[in-house]
């Protein structure tokens, strides 16, 4: 086997095989092909990955709001009393302004009011949704919704209470959204649903 000199090191000029020596690696060609690839998939992947995003981020929001549900009902038959949510901005009063995207809150409605008054006991404060989600409910349940001692939701005249909270993308006005329904029995359940126009 030959050896070519260069300065002090000593360099096969052919390869083991006997052959001359080939430089390996990739041309630019192929180099382009691979990014062209590459871009094309990735103009298919991210809106799909943005739709995933979303639809994980509506089905946290809608869950969390089902858990404050359940843990009202629940508080309620436990503690054998009137259990409500309320809207909530500042986590210690109620309002009947805004959706109930800008929190709420879970409390021991001792006086059957749904108002968190000054002696009621708060169980749970509920944060503020991500700025792009908005969650409204229908006449029934637009301001509070209330757990008596057997489970039941009512209103605070003593009437059953069901109705039908809507999450929705403010961004987009419509589309893909949840709702979360209250039975009259005041068993609730996430559904996904399309929605024409977002509150």
């Amino acid at each position: 086997m030959a050896a070519c000199k260069r300065g002090y090191r000593v360099y096969s000029c052919v390869s083991p095989g006997g052959g001359p020596l080939r430089a390996e690696g990739m041309s630019l060609v192929e180099v382009l092909a691979t990014l062209a690839i590459l871009s094309i998939l990735l103009t298919v992947a991210v809106p799909a990955f943005d739709a995933m995003i979303t639809s994980s981020r509506f089905a946290t929001s809608a869950n969390l709001y089902l858990t404050s549900l359940h843990l009202a009902r629940s508080e309620a038959i436990k503690r054998n009393g009137r259990v409500a949510l309320c809207k909530s901005a500042d986590g210690a009063t109620c309002t009947a302004n805004g959706r109930w995207d800008q929190g709420w809150i879970v409390f021991h409605d001792v006086n059957n009011n749904a108002l968190a008054d000054g002696g009621e006991e708060i169980l749970r404060v509920y944060e503020v949704l991500p700025a792009d989600l908005a969650l409204s409910g229908n006449l029934p349940v637009a301001n509070y919704v209330s757990y008596g001692a057997l489970g039941a939701s009512r209103l605070t005249s003593g009437a059953f209470q069901a109705g039908t909270l809507t999450l929705c993308r403010l961004s987009t006005g419509g589309g893909e959204a949840r709702q979360i329904v209250i039975s009259m029995t005041g068993r609730p359940r996430v559904q996904q649903v399309n929605v024409a126009a977002c509150p």
